[in-house]
């Protein structure tokens, strides 16, 4: 089940609370000869996305109509197609817009039923990827709201994209990702709903998705999972869209790497090929050098062997061919050293540790931005003691635990403690330093 949060929105905008729409429906259903004993509990289920049986969904409509003195429609709430919520990919694209930003205003309100939605699998987790792959196209994004978009509109749009993505890397998703939602609420969202030809629009959700793209990274960095995967979903829209198809093979790296780290692994390589599929022309060194290298690493492993090293050997075909200059902003993140480090990962799923430690040293000696270099340090860490290495782990480890002081982020901390707990198992001498130094980044609250 996914978040309802258009019913959220409207009941914020209406000024009822769970208790009391509760009281109001079962006050409505007896007018219509009905015995209902509905609760706020009931209600609290509703807004993690089940459906409310029989009439209800109809009494809830004639409850907040009364209340906002406006006509309320079963997809106002979301509720209009039977047994499922609306689907933030289906639909024309006002209703789209109408969604993404319900859902950005619940987030913004720390909503605790979206917050902890969990990540959805299967055909509602492809269907977003193939109706971006699939006609049909948007033939007309034009809108005729009052506030006209300009060009300084869109220009601050990328740049609140470059500013957030750098916060990001330096502070982590925890603390950057109130601050961009923030953003889309109160700039991103009243441009949508403004005024625009074609041409503008398409500009417009260009630079909105590569905005909402970096939201759902920080959802992601911060274990909201189910959150991170509808942001991806709302970019993947909006890239649609914009007609970039380069834009919508980042957004599904981004899905890639998200499945790989819920162990999808089947899913994250359908999902590659699809991005590597529907690019074209779109597609850039540096995109498809990542995009084979996480291939690698999910064929690594699924125990296939020969497929991962066919991946690793386009990956590094990719980055041979990175242009710096002529990249867009999006995969500004395909650092140099990026795919060594992948690589490493993969080789050492398939127990290749000479190899792998080769590609992790590689990784480590080339220049990265501060978030980067604790994974690269991780990696080159763990390598280092799974070869028998202790002394140089431990010096290791005790430069990406001071590395990453500063940063609020769930990912980096999975990376410290797996250190830690591996170098503890170890018992190896110099161990104890290292693994208080963790302990101590560890103990401060996100």
């Amino acid at each position: 089940m996914q978040p309802n949060t258009l019913l959220d929105a409207i009941l914020d905008e209406a000024g009822v609370s769970h208790a009391g729409l509760a009281a109001h429906v079962n006050q409505a259903g007896r007018a219509r000869g009905l015995t209902l004993r509905y609760e706020h509990t009931a209600v609290a289920r509703w807004l993690k996305g089940q459906r409310p049986r029989g009439q209800v969904p109809d009494l809830i409509c004639e409850v907040l109509a009364a209340r906002l003195r406006r006509p309320v429609t079963l997809d106002d709430i979301g509720l209009g197609v039977p047994g499922e919520p609306a689907a933030p990919h289906t639909g024309s694209l006002s209703g789209f817009v109408e969604r993404a930003t319900a859902l950005w205003r619940s987030d913004q309100q720390r909503r605790p039923h979206l917050r902890d939605a969990p990540a959805v699998t299967g055909t509602p987790a492809v269907m977003p990827v193939w109706e971006w792959e699939n006609p049909p196209e948007d033939v007309d994004v034009s809108r005729g709201g009052r506030h006209r978009v300009t060009p300084t509109d869109l220009d601050m749009l990328r740049a609140a994209r470059s500013h957030y993505e750098q916060l990001y890397r330096k502070a982590g998703g925890v603390a950057t990702r109130t601050r961009i939602v923030g953003f889309l609420n109160s700039e991103a969202a009243p441009l949508l709903r403004g005024g625009y030809t074609d041409a503008t629009g398409r500009q417009l959700h260009r630079a909105t998705g590569g905005l909402v793209a970096v939201a759902g990274i920080c959802a992601y960095d911060s274990d909201a999972h189910g959150l991170a995967q509808r942001y991806f979903h709302q970019a993947l829209r909006l890239a649609k869209a914009s007609g970039d198809r380069g834009l919508g093979a980042y957004v599904i790296a981004l899905l890639v790497n998200q499945s790989l780290f819920m162990r999808e692994y089947r899913q994250a390589v359908a999902f590659a090929e699809a991005a590597l599929r529907a690019a074209g022309t779109r597609l850039t060194p540096a995109l498809a050098s990542d995009l084979y290298a996480m291939q690698a690493k999910a064929y690594a492993h699924l125990g296939d062997g020969t497929s991962a090293l066919s991946c690793i050997r386009r990956a590094e075909q990719s980055a041979e061919r990175i242009r710096r200059g002529h990249e867009p902003d999006e995969t500004g993140y395909v650092q140099p050293g990026l795919v060594n480090v992948q690589v490493a990962e993969a080789l050492l799923s398939l127990g290749e540790l000479a190899a792998a430690g080769e590609h992790a040293a590689a990784a480590v000696d080339t220049p990265a931005h501060d978030r980067g270099r604790v994974h690269r340090l991780a990696m080159l860490s763990t390598v280092e003691l799974r070869q028998g290495n202790a002394d140089r782990a431990v010096a290791i480890a005790v430069q990406m635990a001071e590395q990453a002081r500063g940063m609020e982020s769930q990912r980096l901390r999975d990376r410290l403690r797996a250190v830690r707990d591996r170098l503890v198992r170890s018992g190896c001498a110099g161990t104890t330093e290292a693994a208080e130094l963790i302990d101590g980044a560890l103990r401060v609250p996100l």
